[in-house]
């Protein structure tokens, strides 16, 4: 019964998220705007961009890119660069909390160990990590491929429907081999 309610909750959360997407993405715009006026992004910006750039570049060197990173700017391509910025507010927060909201819904009980809770835990904040790793990749070539429009709508679109592709295949994955029910 908690298996398909957690089931719901990301239907559903999907549902709302493709209805509200273009204002979600303006209001994402307005927020965006409100926290760097503020400067109370710079420790994400100075701190975790530089390493996630890196590892999107060592994750593009397979496919033949030789790329440089400066600060927040990933360079790829053969002559002039191609310029790829990756700011505070694209590395996955909104991931991080479809995660943490379902986390929250489908580990509440007394159904499973804590330990599976763990190891589950563990394992769905690596694979978000990945899956936004992964999701950067993709849009950064993207726009290295087919230009900036079409990766701006991969961007807005994509993303979500891959970080609810995530999530169906996590709860999945741990109700049936993670997630380990408590003997009497």
């Amino acid at each position: 019964m908690k298996q398909k309610q957690t089931f719901l909750y990301i239907f559903l959360i999907l549902v709302l998220a493709l209805m509200v997407l273009p204002l979600m993405s303006t209001f994402n715009d307005i927020l965006t705007r409100i926290v760097m006026s503020l400067d109370a992004y710079r420790f994400i910006q100075d701190i975790v961009i530089p390493w996630e750039v890196r590892m999107v570049g060592v994750i593009l060197w397979p496919f033949g890119f030789q790329p440089a990173v400066v600060g927040e700017y990933l360079a790829i391509g053969k002559g002039e660069p191609f310029l790829i910025e990756i700011a505070w507010n694209c590395i996955g927060w909104q991931s991080l909390l479809f995660f943490i909201l379902t986390g929250w819904i489908g580990f509440q009980g007394d159904r499973y160990t804590n330990y599976s809770k763990l190891k589950a835990w563990m394992i769905g904040l690596l694979g978000t990590f990945l899956v936004n790793l992964l999701r950067i990749v993709v849009v950064v070539l993207t726009a290295y491929y087919f230009g900036q429009n079409v990766a701006i709508i991969l961007h807005d679109y994509g993303s979500t429907l891959a970080v609810v592709g995530w999530l169906f295949f996590f709860w999945w994955f741990s109700y049936s081999f993670v997630l380990e029910e408590k003997r009497l």
